[in-house]
């Protein structure tokens, strides 16, 4: 218990450092220096972004306003109605688990293992990096960005809330912060967290909205997975949905601001621009958890 109190203190102090040192200057390079970079060059060059992608996600909640508290308070709300129905809507899709194919329920699991998740994202990485595509490096760059900005602030979460799984049988008001037990890691949902970044983000590939909705599909089914195991509530998947569609807007703005990733997505013209502001923010209480989302 000492140990683990002792490593997250010691994350939270670097965390800290990173954001407070990073000021995610201009690009240092120009877009016609990048596409004339050879493929060792281009690696540096988006490693580079992977990590201040991630600073910058993380750096988010030090720009945000008082009118965010307010929102806060709104979403606190909403959540809070939802949270009054997860025992009775985790035993309805409990319930469903026995009628859930085995194949689909197999591919929730592993889609959203970070072993195999970041198999795919490394994947998507290496095709644009080998066609030296500068869409597809951008894809795979927000990809391996957020879900690393995602995986660390879902562990950190998971142990900081203590929240009973609904497998335990404790209920939904059963929290249990630091006790390291895996029965007491509900919220956030680490599948959620890592299936749904890979499908949001590569959805931002295509124009097209039944592609779109076919990949959010295929996203979905890691985090419903979670719920007919009794791994999560509902809050904690829906949340985590939150949770990760921020982080992955906040990357995807960060590139905006570098010369290397072709047109913007936000706006027009090439990317180089400062980044839109995104606001995003997070309560709890002893018996909810609410968090809001603004860009």
């Amino acid at each position: 218990m000492i140990f683990l109190k002792n490593i997250l203190f010691l994350v939270v102090l670097l965390l800290s450092d990173m954001l407070y040192s990073q000021s995610f200057k201009a690009d240092s390079y120009t877009a016609s220096e990048v596409e004339n970079m050879n493929r060792w060059q281009l690696l540096k060059y988006d490693g580079l972004n992977v990590f201040n992608g991630v600073a910058y996600s993380y750096s988010r909640p030090f720009h945000w306003e008082e009118r965010d508290l307010y929102r806060a308070g709104a979403t606190t709300l909403l959540v809070s109605g939802l949270y009054s129905f997860d025992q009775e809507s985790s035993d309805y899709f409990r319930d469903q688990e026995k009628d859930i194919p085995e194949l689909l329920r197999d591919f929730g699991w592993y889609f959203g293992s970070p072993q195999n998740n970041y198999g795919v994202t490394a994947g998507v990485y290496a095709y644009g990096l080998l066609t030296k595509d500068p869409k597809w490096r951008r894809t795979g760059v927000l990809m391996i960005s957020s879900a690393s900005a995602g995986g660390l602030l879902q562990q950190i979460l998971k142990t900081i809330t203590g929240r009973a799984r609904p497998e335990t049988g404790f209920g939904r008001h059963e929290f249990r912060p630091f006790s390291g037990e895996s029965g007491f890691r509900s919220f956030p949902s680490g599948h959620t967290v890592l299936g749904f970044t890979t499908a949001y983000a590569l959805a931002k590939q295509f124009e097209n909205p039944y592609v779109k909705a076919g990949i959010y599909t295929v996203g979905l089914i890691s985090p419903v997975s979670r719920l007919w195991a009794g791994a999560h509530f509902l809050t904690d998947v829906v949340l985590s949905m939150v949770i990760t569609i921020a982080t992955v807007e906040a990357v995807d703005r960060y590139l905006d601001t570098r010369n290397g990733y072709g047109d913007k997505r936000y706006g027009t013209g090439k990317t180089g621009q400062r980044p839109q502001k995104i606001v995003f923010n997070l309560t709890a209480t002893s018996n909810s958890i609410g968090l809001t989302l603004n860009f």
